[in-house]
This record gives C-alpha cells, structure tokens and sequence, in this order.
C-alpha cells in the first residue's frame, strides 16, 4: 500500500464540500457530492477500470474483473460522498500533524477549541501516528472519505499487483448517507454482490455488526400569530408550544445521559415562528419493537400541549430510517467470520462492536445484500474537533486486502 498516494487522496476528497442537506428533497441532496463523484470515476478510469460509472443519482459504481475464473463470490466495497449537516464542511482546511508527540492538540484557527486527551482518550494511543485534523471552523470529513480514500487505494493496489487472486470487486460510492438516504436508489441486483463491507467505522480493528435501529420524527406545531398589540386571547405562540414541548421530552433518554445499548430520543434541529414551529426528533433503539414506545411518548406530549394550548395544533409524523442489521448479518455468517480472520490474519484481534448509529450497511444489509462496517481511522466525526489517522487508514487498507483474498478463496 502506498501511505503517501493515500494521504493525498485524502486531502484532495476533504477539500470538496459533500454537506448533505435534508431540507431538499433532490438525490443527491448538494451539488459536491456530484463533483466528488466524478472525480472518483476519473480516477477510477485512470486505473484502467473501464466497468465504472456515476448514474442519474450521483452514484457510482465499478468492478475490478476477477483475475481467478475459480472463485465464485462477488465482493462488494461501500463508502459515502457526502458529509454531517451538523458542521459545515466548506473550504474544509486540513491540518496534517506527522509524529503526533502527545497531549492537547490546538486547532490553527480557532483558539477557543483543542482536541484533548480529557475528552479523546485514544489519543493517548496515537503518540507518534499521522493524524489530521480540521483547522476548528468546519469538520473534517473524515466521515467518510477516510472510507473513499481507502477504497481507491486499494483499488490502485490491486491494479498495480495483479498477481493476487481475487474474484469480481464491485466499488460501491453513495451520496447523502448521513441523512439516511444512502442507499434509496442502489440497484441492488445491479451491484450484484454476495457480500459487502462499508469503510465507515471509527479507529482501528473493529467490526461493527450491529447498528441502531432509526426513525425520524417531525414535530409541526401549529399556533395562531396576530400583532402582540393585541394578542391577548388571540395569538396561540408556536415558539412557547416548541419550548413546552421539549420541556416534556425524557432527558433520562437522550444521548447526553445514554451509552452502550440503550437507545434514545434526540432533539436535534428547532426552527420556526409563532405561527409554525417544527422540531426534529431522533428515534434509536438497538430493539427495533422499541421504536414505537417512543414515538407514543411524542404522542402523548402532543396531545397534552393540545390541551394546554386549546386551537393550537401539534402533528406527530414518525418515518422510518433503518434498523439494526444484526438480523440480516445471521443469514450469512461468513461475512463477519471472514472480517475476523481478515484481521488476525495480520496478526490483530478485532473487536465485535456495536455502533450507537447507522450506516449505509444497514439499509443495504435490510434489502438483502450483508454488509458489516469497519474501521476507517475516524475520530470525533460530525465536529470541529474531528480527526482522522492515517496510520489507522492504511490499517483499513490491509484489512480490505486481506478480505479480498479469503473471498477470493471462498
């Protein structure tokens, strides 16, 4: 693998700005996801890859030709263009520190913010690792063109050493994953795979076969605005019914006071005005029967607030994202087994890891196609204070080699 070429790749991916917007309803939902994926199909195409396109939809999709006319499983690879909507990630300026020497890590541009060893405990075993990090005015993106970038280099490496066996390899690039859209227009019959590992996981040697379940609720509130002049009696004040509303909500059961395998509900976005307010829930449980207690709690929060405020309205709409792909996993063992053996092949222990949010694995893994997710050297994604290490990427790199190898000997 080339620890160079990778990080290149890297920092040319993360300067392209793949925010994902959910207040759209095209796919994909910003225009840099487009161009991120073009780019990915010239480079592909560089290869000598001549099976790859971008669709209607901004994804792309490629195969690497088998090279062993014996195997007989389709591999697949998957990561995602886009990037969190919770941080921007325009003119993204990565931060490249070689030889991390320990301790606090201040970010260039931002004096108020630092990565540090209180908060990120992995740090402390990063000493002497590359990392990059952002410059504190934008995330990273690490999440996940860390994913992207592993990909096209080991992509290049089996081009570059065609003397390694290996089976068809589908090169599989979606777009607005993060907004739980990921996979909403993949032809599955058309990727054609056995078997699928999405590049999307934090640090390194894990093997996340199990994800939240998802829903997504919107909450529209529904008041009455007239002038404050003369309101009394009147105006029924969509903002105070938002404040109420979220008064009511558990915090026993938010991500703030949850962890390990409890679920939770979370508030995540609030706009609106006196007229018309609309809040944004989170909905996530590993037990996808949990799901529905927590929408009637919303429920019967609006139902109370109806009567507190008599003529206003409040509509609880409950869609579904995704659900926990442990299910689907057990109907084809090898693809964790393989994962295992992937890694202690080169001498590591994986972890079996469970992650308290999604991936494209999991819609992907629900339609038929098992796609456990693995380390791709991401660290506090979705911020500023993201980073990732490149050391922990390259690690990834050898992991997809060494799956490329045992399904090619399946």
């Amino acid at each position: 693998m080339n620890r160079q070429r990778l990080l290149e790749h890297f920092l040319q991916y993360v300067r392209i700005d793949t925010t994902a917007s959910d207040k759209v309803s095209t796919y994909p939902s910003s225009p840099g996801q487009l161009e991120l994926g073009r780019l990915i199909v010239a480079q592909l195409r560089a290869l000598n890859i001549a099976d790859v396109a971008q669709d209607e939809h901004g994804i792309v999709l490629a195969t690497i030709p088998a090279n062993n006319q014996q195997a007989k499983a389709v591999l697949a690879f998957n990561a995602h263009f886009d990037t969190s909507p919770e941080t921007t990630g325009k003119d993204v300026r990565p931060q490249v520190i070689e030889k991390y020497a320990g301790g606090d890590i201040p970010l260039q541009n931002n004096s108020n913010l630092a990565i540090t060893v209180d908060k990120c405990a992995e740090l402390k075993n990063l000493v002497g690792k590359t990392l990059i990090t952002t410059d504190g005015n934008t995330l990273l993106g690490g999440d996940d063109k860390a994913g992207i970038a592993i990909m096209m280099e080991l992509a290049q490496h089996l081009i570059e050493n065609p003397t390694i066996p290996h089976g068809p390899i589908r090169l599989l690039f979606t777009c607005d994953e993060e907004i739980g859209r990921g996979v909403q227009h993949v032809d599955i019959k058309r990727v054609a795979a056995d078997v699928c590992y999405t590049f999307d996981g934090g640090g390194q040697n894990e093997v996340d076969m199990e994800t939240f379940s998802a829903d997504l609720a919107v909450i529209v509130l529904n008041g009455v605005n007239i002038h404050p002049s003369i309101a009394k009696g009147k105006m029924i004040n969509a903002v105070r019914m938002a404040g109420a509303f979220l008064e009511r909500m558990p915090r026993a059961v938010s991500p703030e006071q949850t962890d390990g395998r409890v679920g939770f509900l979370h508030p995540y976005t609030l706009e609106g005005g006196v007229a018309k307010a609309e809040i944004k829930v989170l909905l996530r449980s590993f037990e996808t029967p949990d799901l529905e207690p927590f929408a009637q709690q919303l429920r019967d929060i609006a139902r109370t607030l109806e009567a507190e405020f008599p003529g206003g309205k409040v509509e609880v709409q409950v869609k579904k994202q995704y659900r926990n792909m442990r299910e689907g996993l057990a109907r084809e063992p090898r693809a964790v087994e393989f994962a295992v053996q992937a890694h202690r092949r080169l001498g590591r222990e994986p972890k079996l890891s469970i992650i308290r949010g999604g991936t494209d694995g999991s819609q992907l893994t629900e339609r038929g196609l098992p796609t456990p997710n693995l380390s791709s050297g991401q660290h506090n994604i979705h911020s500023p204070l993201e980073f990732a290490c490149l050391d922990e990427m390259l690690a990834a790199c050898e992991v997809g080699l060494e799956l490329v190898k045992l399904w090619g000997e399946a």
